[in-house]
């Protein structure tokens, strides 16, 4: 199926070529054409699975653009209405579509003023309950989207939404979005919504099939050292890291920095200023990696994630399927990573499970692995790099004094240096080793997950440790990371 086939309007469907989608993905397939038709619905689908587009590109597609608020988007956090807006923007810029962002801690001035202008309010619901009853707006819209509906309700603002729909038109589609679907959830459907179609994503279906997933096993002292491994080895366009606790978020900021990374944490202490400054930087490229909790990260919606991180494998499924949801959007491809010690093999066999999906166990990359995916990304760098006028000025000056090979060997010794590989040679256990350790893990239920002392490094670190885990082997063209105390310097590529 394309996004052809929905009966869009042509400038909605010139958009989303703009944003770069190619294929709707399951909600989208589901959603779009019953929205379209008129009915109320709602929709059970995990973070990251395109809800935004299931329900924007429908009521976009037949808004008037007549200058009233025609839609209205409730979502539970600032974040994700800042996100929703931006997204529903790109969908609607091409149709005259303006979009309004509603919500705490910023003055009612600005904000009432942009309602005026807009088709599209995406707000939460402390502030847009503050105006509603204050009577500073009054809205009508035609469409009415409740976003992250089961977070809504964990954060208690139940009595706001329901207060909020006692203002709305008795006249309106109402669409419904939640990842579960608690009896809150259930008992609030039956209030707002008019006899409404059901749109189900399976657990097979949300973990998105464009995001293949790995894990490493490593010493719980190792978890360090392997994620500055992989991420020299992966060398990430953008990436998350999730983490369980803020202090961690603290502390790998700190060292992935002295590493020579661009990297920025979030977490609940921030000030909102600091997280919408963090967040922006991320999104336009001031910053590579993001390090967050998870409940920090909730509403963060970034497109362009090309790898997603846990450090710490999460508590539940549900916590990891919205993690890894955070890459392999729009139709591209992505990498959800974990990092598991011996003690928690039994828990990924249980997320497979859960989830319906198969998390392929690799092993960390060697140094010598990392650093000639390194020099073959600088040769090639080199072999295309246009010959400059004031280059061929440099080497004549050098000229005077050195021969031609040996400049050249000083100038490769220079670039060398840059991208030189630090730290251990192996990192983490073998495939040998984890296949025996799941092997114990799943015959001793009752054993821990296989014990720390059966890592025996010396009986299988041998010739058969690596290359039979090679498929993730990766390489992207480009340099690596350059210039330690600058971050990605110029030779990125």
């Amino acid at each position: 199926m394309k996004f052809t086939d929905f009966n869009l309007k042509d400038t909605i469907l010139a958009a989303v070529t703009e944003a770069g989608f190619k294929e709707p993905s399951p909600v989208q397939k589901d959603a779009i054409p019953l929205v379209l038709e008129g009915h109320d619905m709602i929709a059970q689908a995990q973070t990251g699975t395109g809800k935004t587009a299931a329900f924007g590109l429908p009521i976009m597609s037949m808004m008037k653009a007549d200058g009233s608020v025609e839609g209205l988007v409730i979502v539970p956090t600032r974040e994700l209405a800042m996100q929703v807006s931006d997204e529903l923007f790109r969908f609607g810029k091409l149709s005259g579509l303006k979009t309004a962002t509603v919500y705490g801690g910023t003055a009612y001035g600005k904000q009432i003023e942009r309602i005026k202008q807009a088709s599209i309010v995406v707000a939460t619901p402390g502030r847009l309950q503050d105006l509603l009853m204050s009577g500073k707006i009054k809205l009508n819209p035609h469409f009415v989207v409740l976003d992250e509906a089961d977070e809504m309700l964990d954060m208690g603002f139940l009595d706001e939404i329901k207060n909020i729909f006692t203002f709305l038109p008795k006249e309106r589609q109402t669409l419904m979005f939640s990842a579960t679907m608690p009896k809150g959830i259930r008992r609030l459907a039956e209030e707002i919504l008019n006899d409404p179609k059901t749109v189900s994503i399976t657990k097979s279906e949300s973990t998105n099939s464009n995001i293949t997933q790995y894990y490493y096993v490593v010493q719980e002292r190792e978890r360090d050292d392997a994620l500055v491994r992989l991420i020299d080895y992966k060398n990430p366009d953008k990436c998350i890291i999730f983490c369980r606790m803020k202090k961690e978020v603290d502390r790998l900021v700190a060292h992935l920095t002295a590493q020579g990374f661009k990297v920025s944490g979030l977490h609940g202490d921030m000030e909102q200023k600091q997280r919408e400054v963090t967040i922006r930087a991320f999104k336009q490229g001031g910053i590579d990696i993001f390090i967050a909790t998870d409940v920090a990260a909730r509403g963060l919606d970034v497109n362009d994630v090309t790898h997603v991180f846990n450090y710490h494998i999460p508590f539940d499924s549900e916590s990891y399927v919205h993690r890894i949801g955070r890459t392999g959007r729009g139709g591209k491809s992505g990498e959800a990573i974990t990092l598991v010690s011996p003690n928690e093999l039994r828990t990924i066999k249980r997320i497979e499970k859960d989830v319906g999906a198969k998390l392929i166990t690799q092993v960390i990359p060697t140094r010598i692995e990392v650093q000639n995916n390194r020099n073959d990304a600088l040769i090639a760098r080199i072999a295309d790099t246009q010959i400059t006028d004031k280059a061929i000025e440099l080497v004549k000056t050098l000229q005077h004094d050195l021969d031609i090979v040996t400049i050249a060997h000083l100038l490769a010794s220079m670039v060398q240096s840059e991208i030189s590989v630090k730290g251990k040679d192996n990192i983490g256990l073998g495939l040998e080793e984890v296949e025996l350790l799941i092997e114990r893990a799943m015959q001793n239920r009752g054993g821990g997950g296989g014990g720390r002392n059966n890592r025996g490094r010396g009986g299988y670190r041998g010739n058969n440790r690596r290359r039979s885990g090679g498929g993730d082997r990766n390489k992207h063209g480009r340099n690596g990371r350059s210039g330690r105390n600058g971050g990605h310097g110029s030779n990125r590529g």
